[in-house]
């Protein structure tokens, strides 16, 4: 690491009601991966959406390399050397890796010498990327390696990262941390956003930890516990989940042979699955994303209607049946798209909480919507899942996505449904936040809830679930115990071992 690249004095930003950034000052040097850390609301997003030119801030000042420093869009970033990977792709499904990576560029070269180049940086960062692929037919981690190329045909100094391991394996993180090292070794700056602490210490040189939209520490990861980053993040001291005892009881929700066609062009379709989930019980589902993880919640909450005798709920059989039935006989759902989803973006949290629960809960009279009591359920879920708002009337996309996911989910888990299925509960949630989701999610089980819990997160599905199964392609492998599973062993069942190659590893 040589000089300052990038400098912060004094930035804030506020919107109504609330200050995002207040007075934030640091300095990201050359070659540096700088961790940006913070818990839910924190004020990170809206910090480097100012970096990225996506957002003018009301007061302080910028410098990049010494020299004065306004994007006044994110096309002025780039052309100053700031390129972004965002938590969400921006890709089109039915064009090719070169075609999305030219709709990116000011000025693409012809689509030979764009291929040439594509190929050229993918494989001289380890990222190896065929151009000609239709994006639809990639699979998480490839087009992660895609957004990234894009970026990296810009020849960037500053390179911003959020949340870039959440769909990715334990290998393709390996494969990321060895090409953000190269890059950081040419001296390009890295400012890396994660909740993942393990991570952030394994990677990072520095993190800047916000709290409340101020900076409160600068330290060096290495030399700092995960528990006490985290700590640092929430300005007190948490408790990890604890597991009761418990004992499984009867089934409550089975899967037999489904099998459904893919949804969409690029979907997946689910072939043979078979599961049974019993009262009292954590079944944990991995794998990695786009295996069909989005198609079994479908077709668990009713969304999608499967045949005849595919799905069985208390022993009844559900499969033509929509959410609404399902919830009304004690199945509740959570999906892994909170916004637009899980939650409709214009609306107020009184009003998402009326979408779910307005049965389960008598948020309606006679056919008439009982506000006062849909508020009430609204604040109530904000206090007991710690969800950061102005109040129940603040409108879904106002929330950071850590809080709308705490939200979504302690909207279903107060309904105090027989059976909860659940796809990413703890996405993009802080460390903190994720110990309470999944405290919460444990204590169900314990008073005799199903719990089914689909999660790229394999740590978070080794501390919670009794049971494991991966989806690789549509398919479910055998239902294991956790026990009885060493990390490789899981790795094969994510990949589509057969059951006998599980078995002869470890």
């Amino acid at each position: 690491m040589t000089g300052t690249l990038l400098e912060l004095t004094g930035l804030t930003k506020a919107y109504p009601g609330v200050v995002a950034n207040d007075d934030i000052s640091f300095r990201v040097k050359e070659g540096e991966v700088h961790a940006l850390l913070g818990e839910n609301g924190a004020g990170k997003s809206t910090l480097v959406k100012m970096i990225y030119g996506l957002v003018k801030p009301d007061a302080g000042r910028m410098k990049l390399r010494g020299t004065p420093y306004t994007p006044s869009e994110p096309r002025a970033a780039r052309a100053a050397g700031v390129a972004m990977v965002f938590q969400h792709f921006s890709l089109f499904d039915a064009l090719s890796v070169a075609e999305n990576i030219a709709l990116g560029m000011e000025h693409p070269p012809r689509p030979r010498d764009l291929a040439a180049r594509i190929r050229r940086v993918s494989e001289t960062y380890g990222l190896p990327l065929d151009p000609f692929r239709v994006v639809g037919n990639l699979s998480a981690g490839e087009r992660q390696r895609v957004e990234i190329i894009r970026c990296l045909l810009q020849d960037p100094k500053l390179l911003i990262m959020d949340e870039p391991t959440s769909v990715l394996t334990p290998q393709e993180v390996d494969i990321l941390f060895r090409t953000l090292r190269k890059l950081a070794a040419e001296g390009t700056a890295i400012l890396y956003i994660s909740h993942k602490l393990e991570e952030i210490r394994a990677l990072c040189d520095t993190a800047t930890i916000l709290r409340q939209g101020r900076v409160v520490a600068t330290c060096t990861p290495a030399e700092t516990t995960a528990r006490a980053l985290a700590e640092m993040m929430v300005g007190a001291s948490f408790s990890a989940p604890e597991r009761q005892p418990r004992d499984a009881g009867e089934v409550l929700l089975e899967a037999r042979g489904l099998s459904l066609p893919a949804p969409w062009a690029f979907g997946t379709a689910l072939k043979e699955v078979s599961f049974a989930l019993r009262a009292g019980e954590i079944l944990g589902i991995g794998g990695v994303a786009g295996n069909g993880q989005d198609e079994l919640l479908g077709a668990m909450s009713g969304e999608r209607r499967a045949a005849p005798g595919m799905v069985r709920l208390k022993g009844a059989e559900v499969g033509a049946q929509g959410p609404a039935a399902r919830r009304a006989q004690g199945l509740c759902a959570a999906p892994e798209e909170r916004l637009g989803h899980a939650a409709a973006p214009d609306m107020s949290l009184t009003e998402n909480a009326l979408l779910s629960a307005t049965r389960r809960k008598g948020l309606a009279r006679h056919g008439l919507i009982d506000w006062a009591a849909a508020r009430r359920y609204a604040e109530e879920v904000i206090a007991r899942f710690d969800v950061r708002t102005p109040g129940p009337g603040t409108a879904a996309r106002a929330l950071s996505g850590g809080n709308l996911q705490k939200f979504v989910i302690g909207r279903e888990v107060l309904q105090a449904p027989d059976v909860l299925v659940v796809n990413q509960p703890t996405w993009g949630v802080d460390a903190s936040a994720a110990a309470a989701i999944r405290q919460a999610l444990m204590d169900m089980a314990a008073r005799g809830a199903a719990v089914l819990v689909i999660s790229q997160d394999l740590d978070e599905l080794m501390e919670i679930s009794d049971r494991f199964g991966a989806l690789n392609e549509g398919r479910l492998s055998a239902i294991r115990p956790v026990a009885e599973l060493s990390m490789e062993k899981i790795g094969l069942m994510m990949g589509g071992a057969h059951d006998m190659e599980v078995a002869h590893v470890g």
